[in-house]
């Protein structure tokens, strides 16, 4: 059945999968062939990734199955949860794989770990005397023993890494925390500022309408002034205290001859 009826999403996914599947096959395919213990451990870290890709397309597959379920008829969904099933099964199959080679390559290197470097003609223990016996397992205990240091040192050099790095991030934290403080401040004395110069522009528009109340009062002022001077005898003006011109005497009757 072609997926692409059913969701174009689905069908997306299921090439995807079948493609990864193709790999692994011919992947572990290509690990037989390989005698090198290193080139077979990297092969086994790729293989391992795919696998890890793999099942998260596959839980993509499920989560988009049980999305379109309600729309399907029951037996595309039978279907679907078939296939699924049949890419859960070959997944599963392949890691079980990866569990025997990488059990296999983990016996192989720790014989190689105890095996005595550089050794080519090795002893029959039934054909050496007690004292070559002897000095064998010794040179075995010291071979042994200078592994254990070996390990150790990288041990305490993994811990020195590891306490170098909790300190780091500790104090990458700390800074963190005070940039996130200085953040806060900045923040908060943008506000304040922001309210201020909202205040002062109340305020500058505040004396900018008395400024100019005031003008214009001055400018009446001035204009009545120089309205009275040219025109003193205009009864439309009332007299502006001090500018008005003096008032005539008035003569009383007995003055009069």
């Amino acid at each position: 059945m072609d997926l692409s009826s059913v969701s174009e999403e689905l069908a997306e996914i299921d090439g995807q999968i079948s493609e990864i599947l193709r790999s692994l096959s011919n992947g572990f395919q290509k690990l037989q062939k390989i005698k090198d213990a290193n080139r077979q451990s990297r092969q086994l870290e790729e293989l391992t990734e795919k696998m890890r890709e793999c099942k998260r397309l596959i839980k993509e597959f499920d989560r988009e199955v049980k999305d379109v379920e309600s729309r399907n008829r029951p037996d595309v969904n039978r279907m679907l949860n078939e296939k699924k099933q049949s890419m859960i099964k070959e997944l599963n199959s392949y890691v079980a794989l990866k569990k025997q080679y990488a059990s296999s390559l983990e016996n192989k290197q720790r014989a190689d770990l105890y095996e005595g470097p550089g050794e080519e003609n090795v002893l029959l223990a039934s054909s050496m005397t007690n004292q070559e016996l002897m000095d064998h397992g010794n040179r075995m205990m010291d071979e042994t023993d200078q592994a254990i240091e070996r390990s150790k040192q990288i041990v305490e050099q993994t811990i020195g890494v590891g306490t170098e790095t909790a300190a780091a991030l500790k104090a990458q934290t700390e800074q963190m925390s005070r940039i996130v403080n200085e953040l806060d401040s900045i923040n908060f004395s943008i506000k304040k500022a922001s309210k201020l110069v909202k205040e002062i522009g109340r305020q500058v528009a505040t004396d900018r309408c008395i400024v100019t109340m005031l003008f214009l009062i001055v400018m009446g002022v001035v204009a009545i002034i120089v309205v009275k001077i040219v025109n003193p005898n205009n009864k439309d003006i009332q007299d502006i205290p001090g500018l008005a011109p003096p008032a005539l005497r008035r003569k009383l009757l007995w003055n009069e001859d």
